[in-house]
């Protein structure tokens, strides 16, 4: 797993992705796009398989010490740990409604 006080770099460009985090520090109710998934290879294979994948939309539907999200209209709980591993930049009202 990265730093999280090191700059999170979009893989395509290497551009900082400031907006982003991960996805256990969100607010409950928010919707956010999957910008990189920072786990081991083996997690990520099954993070994708489940449809968490990277520009994925999502929406967080409660956290806690697990963390329960809604991706493509499927309830998924992650624990905190691997949640802490999915990094999200926060939907804008524009990019919401495209």
């Amino acid at each position: 797993m990265s730093e999280t006080n090191a700059p999170l770099t979009c893989g395509k460009t290497g551009e900082p992705l400031p907006e982003c985090c991960p996805l256990s520090k969100v607010r409950a109710g928010t919707s956010v796009r999957i910008k990189q998934l920072l786990a081991s290879p083996d997690q990520c294979q099954r993070l994708r398989e489940l449809g968490l994948c990277e520009e994925q939309r999502i929406k967080l539907l409660l956290r806690d010490r697990s963390v329960v999200c809604q991706v493509c209209n499927v309830r998924l709980g992650l624990s905190g740990r691997l949640a802490d591993s999915i990094w999200v930049e926060p939907l804008t009202p524009e990019t919401h409604a495209a």
